[in-house]
């Protein structure tokens, strides 16, 4: 009797271990197959593509870049808002009221900006032949002094050489310039979108993030908020941070640029700030026009344009930008370089704006999970 039952019961684990198994490769199955029909899926929709193409440009045009924007100002707003509401202003009409601000510093800068800077962008362009024949000249002059000669390879002239390195920054430079072209034609639409996301951001951005934890379970829910409010400091600070680190470097380019007298020098500054919201890449490209310019005008302009741009790039690394960012911004050099160039490749210019956020966030939930379930088990094992 004691030798049925112990049979009876090896019999029934045997059975529910196969009735486990045979459940675990059931759920194995359903999940190959579900993956082969999304490749399936995405290979047909491949076929097609010419279908998606116009719909996924509108999208983009509509949608993903009017949200960007919505996202990166409603950073830097959200501040003020916070401010007024806490004054007792309703937040709508503190919302409305800091609207009625830009449009008053848009006016102003229409007004009192952009005709001196339109002047330099007319100048340029009108400039831009004799300029390249002035530039000629200065590197012939270059390479008919006796100290430069010796330093050059003999086989290729310095204007040659000068020429293939700017031919070459050019085709780099004019694939990006492709897509910010292609951004601003659709710029109406943009401006028509843009303005409705940025009000509900502002007005309900801080609902966003609790009703992304509601859909967790409640054991995880406390985590889940944690980590909310981790990924909003971190990409709060990164773009406040990063708007008055170019701010200050513009700042301190501009003078310095009206010190040794850089012709656009205004132009070339705004140029420098925007490019600089590239990591790394931004800096260098907007370097070339402005050493460009001041060869043109002279030898020593392009010499101490090149070292205002080096002392205020050093400021800004060594001084403003660790003040700024403290201890928040822990991307390696080359870890940043290697996200530029993999947004770039994948999604353009507008991939190499949001690469470093996006990287930001994943990290903060790589870590948060690791440290909930991995990191305890591993180090008792």
């Amino acid at each position: 009797m004691f030798c049925y039952n112990v049979l009876v019961q090896k019999n029934g684990e045997s059975n529910q271990c196969f009735g486990g198994r045979a459940e675990f490769m059931n759920k194995f199955y359903k999940v190959c197959i579900g993956i082969i029909l999304v490749l399936v899926i995405i290979y047909l929709g491949s076929l097609v593509d010419f279908i998606f193409k116009p719909v996924l440009s509108l999208f983009n045009v509509l949608i993903i870049v009017p949200v960007l924007m919505a996202a990166f100002f409603y950073y830097l707003l959200r501040p003020l808002v916070d401010l007024l509401e806490r004054h007792k202003l309703n937040r709508s009409l503190a919302i409305l009221l800091i609207y009625a601000v830009i449009a008053v510093v848009i006016t102003g800068f229409v007004w009192g900006v952009w005709p001196s800077l339109n002047t330099q962008v007319e100048a340029l362009t009108q400039n831009a032949p004799n300029l390249f024949i002035a530039l000629g000249k200065q590197l012939e002059l270059l390479e008919n002094n006796p100290f430069l000669s010796d330093l050059l390879p003999g086989d290729k002239s310095l204007f040659t050489q000068i020429t293939e390195y700017l031919q070459q920054g050019f085709v780099f430079l004019s694939n990006y310039l492709t897509s910010l072209f292609s951004f601003f034609s659709n710029f109406a639409l943009i401006l028509f979108t843009f303005p409705i996301f940025l009000f509900y951001m502002l007005k309900e951005g801080s609902k966003f993030g609790q009703k992304i934890v509601s859909f967790l379970p409640k054991r995880f829910r406390e985590e889940g908020t944690e980590t909310m409010n981790d990924i909003d400091k971190a990409v709060s600070g990164f773009i406040i941070g990063r708007v008055l680190v170019n701010l200050a470097l513009g700042v301190l380019m501009y003078v310095g640029f009206l010190i040794i007298g850089l012709p656009y020098a205004l132009l070339l500054t705004i140029i420098a700030v925007i490019m600089n919201f590239i990591p790394f890449v931004g800096a260098i490209l907007s370097s070339v026009p402005i050493v460009i310019i001041g060869l043109v005008e002279s030898p020593s302009v392009a010499i101490w344009s090149l070292v205002v741009i080096l002392v205020a790039q050093q400021i800004q690394d060594n001084l403003i930008g660790p003040y700024i960012f403290g201890k928040q911004l822990d991307i390696h050099p080359l870890m940043t370089i290697i996200l530029v160039f993999a947004g770039g490749d994948l999604f353009g210019i507008i991939g190499i704006i949001v690469i470093i956020p996006v990287y930001m966030i994943i990290k903060i939930v790589v870590t948060r999970i690791y440290i909930r379930f991995f990191k305890e088990k591993w180090e008792e094992a």
